[in-house]
Formats: C-alpha cells, sequence, structure tokens
C-alpha cells in the first residue's frame, strides 16, 4: 500500500521535522509512505479566503488520481480511537486499497471541490492544533496504527 499526506505549506520547525522524520522511518517497509508539502500561495495577503482555499484546491487535486481512496482532516470529521484508526487501515489494505491519500488543508480549510473529492473526513481532536502540529500527529498515528495491527507493544489499552 501507498500512503501520502499532502499538507500546505512547508514544516518549519525543525523538532517537528526531525520528529516527523522519525516517525516516516519507523513505518513497515511494505509501506510506500511519502509526504507532499505544496508551497505556501504566493502573494497570500491579497486574497481573500475563498481565492486562498481555491488555489490550494488545485494545488492539492493535481496531486491526486481517481483511484486514491482521500481522507481529508477537518475538524468536523469522525474522530477515531487509535485502536478503530488501525482497523481502517487494516480494512484498506484489505479492500486492495492501493493509495491512501490523507489531506491537511491551508489555515481556512479546503475549498469544497477537495470535500467532493475525499472518500471521508477524519479528525484528530476537537482542539486545535498548528498545521505542523497535525502532520505530526497523524504520521505518529499512522505509526501506532501499523504497530497495532503487528501487535507490537507500543500500543497499550
Amino acid at each position: 500500500m501507498n500512503i501520502t499526506t499532502i499538507c500546505i505549506g512547508k514544516t518549519d520547525e525543525k523538532a517537528i521535522e526531525m520528529l516527523l522524520q522519525k516517525y516516516e522511518n519507523r513505518l513497515p517497509s511494505h509501506i510506500n509512505y511519502q509526504r507532499i508539502e505544496i508551497p505556501d500561495i504566493k502573494n497570500r495577503k491579497n486574497l481573500s479566503e475563498i481565492q486562498q482555499k481555491q488555489k490550494e484546491a488545485e494545488q492539492i487535486l493535481g496531486k491526486i488520481v481517481n483511484t486514491d481512496f482521500v481522507i481529508i482532516l477537518d475538524e468536523k470529521g469522525k474522530q477515531p480511537t487509535s485502536k478503530q484508526f488501525a482497523d481502517d487501515i487494516q480494512n484498506y489494505m484489505n479492500q486492495s486499497v492501493k493509495n491512501l491519500v490523507f489531506v491537511i488543508g491551508g489555515p481556512y480549510g479546503f475549498d469544497e471541490t477537495v470535500y467532493s473529492r475525499g472518500n471521508k473526513k477524519m479528525s484528530l481532536s476537537n482542539m486545535t492544533f498548528t498545521h505542523q502540529m497535525v502532520r505530526l500527529f497523524l504520521t505518529e498515528q499512522i505509526y501506532r496504527g501499523f504497530s497495532i495491527l503487528q501487535g507490537k507493544p507500543y500500543h497499550h489499552e
């Protein structure tokens, strides 16, 4: 299975980047993982929220193909437990999902075209986090999900 995280903006916090790489490197070798960081929109200050979301949507959708299973990280999405998330990953593998794509939007969320393309919405918490922290939390949960599936002692209930 291929897993991709698409996110807006660079990870410019060195500590977060180091932790992201730590969890990315821990993923099982049979998982082809990549993180795609789409550059921030130029002249953002001169654009409305709607225009920013439209420009981000063009770039996000340009990275997604028709056969991808797309999960939008959104505050209104379902909040799975780590075990439920692991079960979801197992179900995607059982259904022969080849490309699982997680999308983390910009500061104003997503344009409707991205929501329309998504197969599912997921939330990590009711709390608000920086987009850089969300990348880290998601990556750690992907790693945790595979650890649960492999019966490793990383996760305790």
